[in-house]
């Protein structure tokens, strides 16, 4: 069973306009973010919970099995840069991201096929609760 998710009106806008911009080969994982943003509570930006994941929200993690901590930056693709620190929405992690809370636990896939779950543990950074609405 799936968390439940908060998704803004101005996230939503804009991945659905990134998603028809998109050419099926360059997003194979576009039916699973459009199963996300159909299942998600759509509400302002300015409606948004401060501990909920939006674009361009930094967030810390904890791997469950092992405590060890990490975080990242939820962003567009053409936000990647060198990817350092950061993770796009094309991903399925990244589109699995959205929309979750500080204390939410998914699965993240690991190298080789295995999975490790991981909990998100604080939205260190959320544009809405800085006011930044228009991002």
């Amino acid at each position: 069973m799936n968390p439940a998710i908060v998704i803004s009106t101005l996230d939503v806008d804009r991945l659905e306009s990134l998603m028809r911009k998109l050419p099926a080969s360059e997003f194979p994982g576009r039916e699973s973010l459009q199963a996300e943003l159909d299942r998600a509570q759509v509400v302002d930006p300015q409606e948004i919970p401060a501990t909920v994941v939006t674009m361009n929200s930094t967030v810390r993690f904890a791997i469950v099995e092992t405590s060890e901590v990490f975080s990242l930056t939820l962003v567009y693709p053409n936000d990647m840069g060198d990817g350092e620190g950061r993770i796009s929405i094309l991903a399925p992690v990244g589109s699995a991201l959205l929309g979750l809370k500080e204390g939410d636990i998914i699965e993240w896939p690991k190298p080789g096929g295995s999975v490790q779950n991981v909990r998100i543990e604080e939205v260190m950074y959320q544009p809405e609760r800085e006011g930044q609405f228009h991002r």
